[in-house]
Formats: structure tokens, sequence, C-alpha cells
């Protein structure tokens, strides 16, 4: 009866541990934290040669950007409330471990298509919605052309946090073909992770 109690308090001990939010002393930590997809920040996936990965990025790792080397309180809790009112997500796509524009155009008329896609049309392309089939509408999207100096193709897609529409277990994220015969690929993201997204210290 002991090791059945033992047992019950431990493992309710191990689910509010693992449902809180966990802080970290170093961008560092944060970064390696997220990155490994037993964690479920990060989701890879490949389609026809393409690989697909999407990496939430929690508010704190926006504000260390912005922040640099201040310690500032106010400063800190001044980034976090602008930070905080939006969901980020990085979108790599990478062939052969290259960016898309180096790798996946056949000649110039393809290029020149996927760089307005990537340029100017991924708010049409990228999707966000709940488990109901709600929108969730795009903010803005980030695209740093990086003239193959990367080995992917990356793009910050930024969404309202809209507590309503995070209410269900999970959301779903979907990104259109354009031109690179993958079809439609879609990502489910438990809302856990945003909901109790890690933190840092800022007292380093």
């Amino acid at each position: 009866m002991n090791k059945n109690i033992f047992s019950t308090v431990f493992l309710v001990y191990f689910l509010l541990l693992s449902c809180s939010e966990r802080e970290f002393n170093t961008e560092a930590e944060l970064v390696t934290h997220i990155q490994d997809e037993s964690n479920e920040f990060l989701q890879q996936k490949i389609v026809n040669g393409i690989k697909f990965s999407l990496l939430y990025r929690p508010t704190d790792l926006l504000v260390k950007q912005e922040l640099g080397n201040s310690k500032n309180d106010a400063s800190i809790d001044k980034l976090r409330e602008r930070y905080g009112k939006y969901l980020y997500f990085n979108l790599s796509m990478s062939y052969n471990n290259k960016e898309l524009l180096s790798a996946v155009p056949k000649d110039r008329n393809e290029f020149g298509q996927m760089v307005n896609d990537l340029a100017f049309g991924m708010d049409q392309k990228t999707h966000l919605f709940t488990k109901k089939k709600d929108t969730i509408e795009i903010v803005d999207f980030i695209y740093p052309r990086m003239y193959g100096m990367s080995n992917s193709t990356t793009i910050m897609l930024v969404y309202p946090r809209t507590k309503e529409k995070l209410q269900d277990d999970y959301i779903n994220l979907t990104i259109e073909d354009f031109g690179i015969n993958t079809g439609e690929v879609k990502f489910k993201i438990p809302t856990r992770v945003i909901k109790n997204e890690p933190k840092l210290s800022f007292k380093q």
C-alpha cells in the first residue's frame, strides 16, 4: 500500500513538473532545450526530399536578442509585455542541406517565382488554425535572404497570442505547396509548449 501511495505521489509530482514552465540561466541552455525534439518545441518532416523544420521560439529569446547584456528589470518587463503578445515560429526548409533557392529552381522563371513566394507570399502560403478550424491570422513574416550562405531557408512567422484560441490541446500550422512538389505540409503543435513556455532568468 505504501509503495502504491509513493508511486502515485511521484506520478503527480512528475506531471506537475512537466506542465510547469522552466527557467534557464543562459540562452544556450534554453536553445538546447527547445531544439530537443522530445520537448515538442521542434518538429521535423521530410517530404519529397525537402526537409521542413518548425520551431516554436519562446518570448524570452526575443527579449534577450533586444536586451543584449542589459540586466535592467524594467526593460525586461517592458520587452516581455511587448513580445509576449505574439507567437513566433521559425520555419526552415532545405534540400540536400542547402537553401531552397540554391538547390530547387531549374531555371530563371522558377527562381523568380520562388523568390517572390518567399519574400512576399508566405502570409498566403502558411496557415495557423485551431482544432475547431478557427483561423489565427498572421501578423507578419520575416524572410532574410542569405544568398547561399546558409544550409536552409528560414522564415520567422508571427501570429497573435490569443488565449481563446489556445484552449484546445493543439493548434495546426500548414504550408501550401509553392512549386516544390510537396503538397500541403501540416504540423500539429501542442498548446502546452506555448502556455508553459520556458523562460530566461536574466540574473547571470
